[in-house]
Parts: structure tokens; C-alpha cells; sequence
């Protein structure tokens, strides 16, 4: 359920109520009785849960870089020596 902040207009009180989005605002103060008037207020919005931060993204993209094997010179250099030995194809195991 949300809270709305309502001002009185007779006694200056702000004051939290919580309500359901079906209720019908507030037409009189709880305390003195005056009139009351909703105030426009931003709420409270939280992100809860993975895939909200930028580190978040990060680290799946290192998971990835990290699992497949990376060619280096030397990988390469066996792998042009075996081209060779067997005839311009590559060996497979």
C-alpha cells in the first residue's frame, strides 16, 4: 500500500497515512479537524536483486572471456608445426 503526506491547512501539521489506491483522500486533519491537502511527494523506489548495477554486467562478461581459451604464439606454433608434419591438415584428436 502507498503512503501519501497530507498538509493541514489550519494547523500546519504534515503528516503520513497509509492508504490503498481505492480510499478516497483525506478531507480533514485527524488532530484539529481543518481541511487537509495532499502533497506531491516522490516515492520510494528500490531496486532489489542481480542486474541492476553496472558490476553486474561486468562480471558475466569476465565469466565468458574467462571460460573460452585464448590463443597465444606458442599454441599457435604447435599448431602451425602440426599443419606441417601432417601434410597442410590439421590434426584432430
Amino acid at each position: 500500500m502507498p503512503i501519501y503526506e497530507y498538509v493541514c491547512a489550519k494547523c500546519g501539521r504534515d503528516f503520513e497515512i497509509m492508504q490503498k489506491f481505492s480510499d478516497k483522500a483525506l478531507q480533514k486533519c485527524p488532530k484539529c479537524k481543518g481541511r487537509v491537502k495532499k502533497k506531491i511527494s516522490s516515492s520510494a523506489f528500490i531496486l532489489k536483486g542481480s542486474g541492476w548495477y553496472i558490476t553486474d554486467y561486468a562480471r558475466k562478461g569476465k565469466k565468458e572471456a574467462e571460460e573460452k581459451p585464448q590463443k597465444t604464439e606458442k599454441t599457435e606454433k604447435k599448431e602451425t608445426k602440426k599443419e606441417q608434419k601432417t601434410g597442410g591438415a590439421k590434426a584432430t584428436s
